[in-house]
């Protein structure tokens, strides 16, 4: 595939995120003070969805197809890191992800849901997912 199609590939693959996005903005309840941004997108639904909730699962979305974007257009040999072990860009992602979500527990446990906000522990994810995809 030439650059210029690829190009338009991942184009149309933002295009699709930032409508579903759009969309999903649009879904926010609205109340008398404004939206109401962890309210129930769908009422009496069987899953709790807020937007944060949504917006987590369509980041995730976004960084899989990011991935395998990437993995189409730079194909990629397995490196070995710090840790000894070979890994790829997914397995990097995954160490990211699985890493991140006890960061952010021990930032609760640490901190407690009225303690400080869950953004430090944000800073750290990234900090540590930059690390990860660095040098793992």
């Amino acid at each position: 595939m030439g650059s210029a199609r690829w190009g338009t590939v991942s184009a149309v693959v933002a295009v699709v995120f930032a409508v579903v996005l759009g969309l999903l903005v649009r879904a926010v309840p609205s109340g008398d003070d404004g939206r109401e941004w962890t309210g129930q997108l769908v009422e009496r639904g069987w899953m709790a969805w807020s937007f944060p909730v949504a917006a987590f699962f369509l980041a995730i979305a976004a960084l899989l197809a990011l991935m395998t974007l990437l993995a189409l257009r730079y194909p990629e040999t397995p490196r070995l890191g710090i840790l000894r072990i070979e890994t790829t860009r997914g397995d990097r992602l995954f160490i990211s992800l699985l890493g991140s979500a006890f960061i952010c527990l021990g930032w609760l446990y640490a901190f407690g849901v009225d303690g400080l906000p869950l953004w430090g522990g944000l800073v750290l994810c990234l900090v540590y997912a930059t690390a990860v995809f660095r040098w793992v």
